[in-house]
């Protein structure tokens, strides 16, 4: 009987240890030195096109973890990157698709930019970030060297998760 109570109880201390589990999400983030090399990447990128950009990089809430603007690089750059780093972790997307929102009601919404050069960074199935590149004449070339600087780390990313 000591026995069967005992295994009783077991079970039932499981069943509610498995359901506190369940009410607790764990999140994937970068470090801040995966974040830098993304931004320093897309950076040196884009030099390499003789163009001087602003980038940042957002973590998957949208919440900046690195801004970098080269020497030349006007200042809007840096709220420009922004926009489209936060644009693609929203929408879960890269802004180069969005381009359509830019004509609703959504383009007044502040923070969000529908212009190419926004990214998200994933890795393992997981959204773990954005980033942001502005200050090209295009935004096709942003998004080129915003690619760049996922491309630098992605192998490592997908390793580590």
């Amino acid at each position: 009987m000591k026995l069967l109570t005992f295994l009783m109880l077991s079970i039932i201390t499981f069943s509610v240890s498995a359901e506190e589990e369940a009410m607790v999400v764990s999140v994937k983030r970068l470090t801040m030195e995966s974040a830098l090399k993304i931004a320093q990447e897309s950076i040196k990128t884009c030099r390499k096109k003789g163009i001087q950009v602003g980038v940042t990089v957002v973590d998957r809430s949208g919440n900046t973890q690195v801004v970098l603007r080269d020497v030349l690089a006007p200042d809007i750059t840096l709220a420009v990157s922004f926009q489209k780093a936060y644009t693609a972790v929203s929408f879960s997307a890269a802004t180069s698709a969005l381009t359509r929102q830019a004509g609703s009601p959504l383009a007044n919404v502040d923070k969000l930019m529908f212009s190419a050069g926004g990214l998200l960074i994933q890795a393992g199935g997981q959204i773990l970030g954005g980033v942001g590149v502005s200050g090209a004449p295009g935004g096709e070339i942003d998004e080129e060297c915003a690619q760049a600087g996922i491309k630098a780390i992605i192998d490592d990313l997908e390793m580590s998760l």
